[in-house]
């Protein structure tokens, strides 16, 4: 698979999206809004785990109309966190995570966040998908960010063939140029959400539906 395969296929599936009108993830539209403001990227990114766009975006936006930084958010009432990012998953414990990382971004950080994966990782509810979502959005910092979509469309078009999201990140590092590993997890999210679905895909919408070997697809739109 060299930079040609990549560049066709990436274009073909942002026009199919466009033809959708399909949106940004929840995220990247933070990401926008908020001037790549990091903090705001990397809490959103903590608020949207196991949680729905619409509900993540509703939350974060929310959440920031009372603090933008670590400081900020650390002068609000465990409480007022909880009621702003309210209904999105594990809301209790995540409220709990974004305050002990705004302590340890003021204790430690000078209030920034980081822009290595190794102190992000460090963060209390922090994994590798955050860690590299804020590095993409927050920094531009190359990095291979891998959700259930990544995952799923990856294995599905034969990529690659792993069991789980770390093993994915792995081998997608192999097989694709860096200059691509920015961009895949927004368009592949969209397009996980909008065309190639985890139930019966719309391949009949798909201009890769020809030469996709849509493994472990049983039903099809």
């Amino acid at each position: 698979m060299d930079e040609q395969y990549w560049d066709k296929l990436f274009f073909s599936m942002k026009k199919t999206l466009e033809k959708e009108n399909s949106p940004l993830p929840s995220v990247s539209k933070i990401a926008l809004n908020t001037n790549n403001n990091a903090f705001c990227i990397l809490a959103s990114t903590i608020i949207s785990l196991r949680t729905k766009d619409k509900i993540t975006l509703e939350a974060s936006n929310r959440l920031f109309k009372l603090a933008t930084s670590p400081k900020e958010l650390l002068k609000l009432d465990t409480e007022d966190i909880e009621k702003a990012i309210y209904p999105c998953a594990f809301y209790k414990r995540k409220t709990e995570n974004l305050i002990k990382i705004s302590n340890i971004l003021c204790n430690k950080f000078d209030s920034k966040v980081p822009d290595n994966t190794n102190d992000l990782l460090s963060l209390p509810g922090v994994g590798i998908k955050t860690a590299n979502l804020t590095l993409n959005l927050a920094f531009n910092i190359e990095a291979i960010c891998v959700d259930c979509h990544v995952h799923q469309i990856a294995n599905r078009m034969g990529w690659i063939n792993t069991s789980t999201a770390q093993e994915s990140e792995k081998a997608l590092q192999e097989i694709m140029p860096r200059k691509y590993w920015i961009i895949l997890n927004e368009l592949l999210v969209s397009y996980g959400q909008e065309i190639c679905t985890s139930i019966s895909p719309k391949c009949s919408k798909c201009n890769e539906s020809s030469y996709c070997p849509k493994i472990g697809v049983t039903t099809s739109r």
